[in-house]
C-alpha cells in the first residue's frame, strides 16, 4: 500500500528488491560457475587439442627425390603430411606413491588409441600408453622406474636421458649430459627428435641442480617436472603416424647387435 501511494516509497522498495534479487542472482551465478567447471575444462581441453593439431611441427615434408605413395595421411596445402595427431582425454586414475606409477585414461581402441602412443599435459610430458581396452587405456607414467626418455637442453641441444629416481614425484634426473655442454640452473629441458613416441620440443622440466660425475665426462642434472602429477586431470594422447615403421627398424637393429 505504501509503495502504491507514494513515489518515494515505491522507489525505495524497488531499490531494495533489486538489491536483494541481485545478491541472490550473484550467489546463484557463483554456484552455477563452480558446477560447470568440469564442462568448461573439457571444452578447453578439446579446443587446445584442435589448436595443437594445427601446429606446423606436426607436419613433415615428403621426400620428393624418390617416388612415394601416401594414401592414409592427411596433407596440408603445402603437401606436408600429418605426422602427429593430438587426442584430448580425461584422466580417471593416477598414482604417484609407487616406483611403478601408472595413469588410467578414458580413451581406448574405439577412439583410436594404440600401444606406444605418448601422453602429454598442457604443461609437459606425462607417459606412454602400454595397455588398451575398448574405451580406456593405461599409460606408464614418467614417474616409473622403467621409463626412459631421450631429452635435450633447449639452449644448446645437448643430449641426455631422462628417468625418475623413485624418490620425489616433483623431480626427475637427466643423465649422460656431456660436461662440455653449457648448462645452468633454470635451463629448460625438452624432448629430442630421437624418440619414436614423443614429438620433439615437448617440455619435460627445468634444471634445479648440476652434479658432475667424478669418474666420467658426464654431468647428472636434477629437473623439476613441468607436469604436476598430483593434480593432472586432462591430457592429450599423441598418435605418430610413422611410429610402427620407426619401431620396427629400431627393433631390427637391436636384434642384430
Amino acid at each position: 500500500m505504501l509503495s502504491k501511494s507514494s513515489k518515494t516509497h515505491e522507489a525505495f522498495f524497488a531499490s531494495a528488491a533489486n538489491e536483494a534479487t541481485g545478491n541472490i542472482n550473484k550467489r546463484y551465478s557463483i554456484v552455477s560457475e563452480y558446477f560447470s567447471l568440469k564442462k568448461t575444462n573439457k571444452q578447453l581441453n578439446e579446443e587446445n587439442a584442435a589448436l595443437r593439431n594445427l601446429l606446423k611441427s606436426n607436419f613433415d615434408i615428403s621426400d620428393t627425390t624418390i617416388v612415394t605413395h601416401i594414401d592414409s595421411l592427411q596433407k596440408d596445402s603445402l603437401n606436408r603430411f600429418r605426422k602427429y595427431t593430438f587426442l584430448p582425454a580425461r584422466v580417471v586414475g593416477n598414482t604417484v606413491s609407487s616406483n611403478t606409477n601408472y595413469i588410467e585414461i578414458e580413451r581406448g581402441s574405439n577412439q583410436g588409441v594404440e600401444k606406444g602412443m605418448s601422453v602429454v599435459s598442457s604443461k609437459g610430458i606425462v607417459g606412454i600408453v602400454v595397455e588398451v581396452s575398448d574405451n580406456y587405456c593405461r599409460a606408464m607414467s614418467l614417474l616409473h622406474r622403467n621409463m626412459r626418455i631421450s631429452a635435450m637442453l633447449k639452449k644448446s641441444n645437448s643430449m641426455g636421458d631422462v628417468e625418475w629416481n623413485g624418490i620425489d614425484p616433483h623431480f626427475i634426473s637427466m643423465r649422460n649430459v656431456s660436461k662440455t655442454a653449457k648448462v645452468t640452473v633454470g635451463d629448460t629441458v625438452i624432448t629430442s627428435s630421437y624418440s619414436s613416441n614423443f614429438p620433439s620440443h615437448i617440455m619435460i622440466g627445468t634444471v634445479t641442480n648440476i652434479q658432475p660425475e667424478k669418474s666420467s665426462s658426464f654431468n647428472n642434472l636434477t629437473l623439476k617436472t613441468a607436469t604436476d602429477f598430483f593434480s593432472i586431470q586432462y591430457v592429450y594422447i599423441i598418435k605418430n603416424a610413422r611410429y610402427g615403421e620407426q619401431e620396427k627398424l629400431t627393433n631390427k637393429q637391436k636384434s642384430n647387435e
